[in-house]
């Protein structure tokens, strides 16, 4: 390896950050296959702390159509994904109101996922 380093010092450099880039997400995808594959991860109980994306994975629905619907800002908002916490405090209201639009959400969003879709 000493000699193929002094060789080719780039080939190795950029073969070992291309293992280090693919342990690192294929470590990823196993620790989130394995935490979303737990059913108690599925359908958990809306709280301040959840961010949409996490509340729309967890309730099988697309995170845009949550947003839109429940009326909550976008995570290029602020950058980042809000947690319903903080979305309660910038609009100034009581977070147990947020999350009660957001169930709203998720309710209509489960029904229109059963309404048969109309053909063309």
């Amino acid at each position: 390896m000493g000699r193929l380093w002094k060789q080719r010092p780039l080939l190795v450099s950029a073969f070992v950050l291309a293992c280090a880039l693919t342990l690192f997400f294929g470590g990823r995808l196993v620790v989130q296959t394995i935490y979303w594959a737990n059913p108690a991860h599925h359908n958990q109980q809306v709280q301040g702390w959840m961010t949409v994306g996490y509340i729309a994975r967890s309730w099988h629905v697309k995170a845009p159509e949550l947003d839109a619907l429940a009326g909550l800002p976008g995570p290029g908002a602020k950058g980042h994904p809000q947690p319903l916490s903080e979305i309660a405090r910038d609009r100034g209201v009581a977070l147990s109101q947020v999350i009660a639009e957001v169930e709203a959400a998720i309710a209509q969003l489960k029904i229109d996922a059963l309404k048969p879709k109309a053909k063309p």
